[in-house]
C-alpha cells in the first residue's frame, strides 16, 4: 500500500481501512498481518490485539468508533471557534480606530454598513450580481425567526440566486433542524442548495462568489462589515470549508446523529459545555436554543445519569464516559 493511500486525517478512514474493518466485524477477528495494508486501523485504535492472542486483532464496535471520530471533529470545531473569537477580539478595537482612518464608506476593501437595513440592501445587491456560489454561516437568531417578512424576503432572494444557476451552501446549529421555518425553507427552495449542521457555529458569515463577504461589526449585529479584501475572503472561505467538512448533512438528504447509551447528541454537546463550566445562558446561546429548552435537556441528562445536583451531574458526566469515546466498553 502506498503512503498516499493513508494521507488522511485521524477523523477519517481510507477505503482499504474500511474494507479490512468490515471484514474484521464480520469474522470477529483477523490475523494481525492483514492490517498491514491499513496501519491507520491500529494507529486509531479501531483494531486492537486480543488479550489471549497478540497475533490476532479484534474490532472495536462501530458505535464506539463513530463517536470517537465525531469527538475528534468536535475538538477541531471548538479550536476553529476559539480561533475565530481571537480574530474578532483583535479586530474590534481596530474597527473602532478605523472609523477615524482607513475604514470609511469610501474604502472599497473594507466598509462599515451602518444599519441592519443597509446590510440587507448590500447583501441583496451583491447577490443580484452573483452568478456562482453563496456560502453562509447562520447562527440561531430568535428575532429573525419571528419575522415572516424577513424570511419571505430571504427566500425570494435565494431562489432568484439559484435560478441563475448558482449554488448555496449553508451551515447552522443542530437545533435549527427542528425549526418549522427551516423545514419550510428547504421544502420550497429548488436548485443546487445544501445545508449542514454543527453543535456550534461561528458568528454570522455570508460570502458571495468568493469576492465579497459580510460579517457582524457589533455585538447586536446592528452594524456589519462588508469585506472585499482577497486575503480576508480566502480566510473566510477556508474556515467555512473546514466547518463544512465536519458538519452533518441536513439537506437535501438528512443524516441523523446516533444516540449512545440513552444520551442524545444534543445532550452530549450540553454535557461538554457543562464540564467547561458554562452557565445555562451560555450553553443556550452557543447551541442555538432558548434557556428554558437548555434547562429541559440538562434535566433529562441528569435524570438519565441519576444525578441529584449540578455538582453531582458534572462528576457523573466524567464517570459515565459520555465524553470519552475511546472506551471500548461503551
Amino acid at each position: 500500500m502506498t503512503p498516499e493511500v493513508h494521507h488522511h486525517g485521524t477523523e477519517e478512514l481510507c477505503d482499504a481501512g474500511l474494507e479490512i474493518y468490515a471484514r474484521a466485524l464480520r469474522e470477529g477477528h483477523l490475523p494481525s498481518v492483514e492490517a498491514a495494508a491499513a496501519p491507520c486501523l491500529i494507529d486509531n485504535g479501531i483494531l486492537h490485539p486480543a488479550v489471549d492472542d497478540l497475533a490476532r486483532l479484534e474490532p472495536v464496535p462501530p458505535t464506539v468508533v463513530l463517536q470517537r471520530l465525531l469527538r475528534s471533529s468536535e475538538d477541531r470545531i471548538a479550536d476553529e471557534r476559539r480561533r475565530g473569537q481571537r480574530m474578532a477580539d483583535i479586530f474590534e478595537p481596530l474597527m473602532r480606530l478605523g472609523s477615524h482612518n482607513a475604514v470609511t464608506e469610501d474604502t472599497p476593501a473594507l466598509r462599515i454598513l451602518s444599519s441592519k437595513e443597509r446590510t440587507g440592501q448590500a447583501i441583496e445587491e451583491a447577490m443580484a450580481e452573483g452568478r456562482e456560489e453563496l456560502l453562509a454561516i447562520q447562527p440561531h437568531d430568535a428575532q429573525v425567526s419571528k419575522r415572516p417578512d424577513i424570511l419571505e424576503g430571504a427566500m425570494k432572494r435565494d431562489q432568484d440566486f439559484l435560478d441563475r444557476g448558482a449554488r448555496i451552501r449553508a451551515l447552522y446549529q443542530h437545533t435549527i433542524r427542528h425549526a418549522p421555518y427551516t423545514r419550510a425553507r428547504y421544502e420550497h427552495l429548488t436548485g443546487d442548495v445544501e445545508a449542514r449542521t454543527l453543535d456550534e457555529v461561528t458568528e454570522r458569515l455570508i460570502v458571495i462568489d468568493r469576492t465579497v463577504a459580510f460579517i457582524p461589526a457589533s455585538a447586536d449585529r446592528s452594524l456589519a462589515l462588508e469585506v472585499r479584501h482577497p486575503a480576508l475572503i480566502a480566510y473566510f472561505v477556508n474556515i467555512f470549508d473546514r466547518l463544512w467538512h465536519l458538519a452533518t448533512p441536513m439537506h437535501p438528504q438528512a443524516v441523523q446523529q446516533p444516540t449512545l447509551n440513552g444520551i442524545t447528541p444534543r445532550q452530549r454537546a450540553i454535557a461538554a459545555l457543562l464540564i467547561e463550566g458554562h452557565t445555562d445562558t451560555d450553553i443556550a446561546d452557543r447551541l442555538g436554543m432558548n434557556v428554558r429548552t437548555a434547562r429541559v435537556h440538562i434535566a433529562k441528562l441528569a435524570a438519565t445519569l441519576g444525578s441529584e445536583s449540578r455538582a453531582q451531574l458534572g462528576y457523573l458526566i466524567g464517570q459515565s464516559g459520555v465524553l470519552r469515546f475511546d472506551n471500548a466498553d461503551q
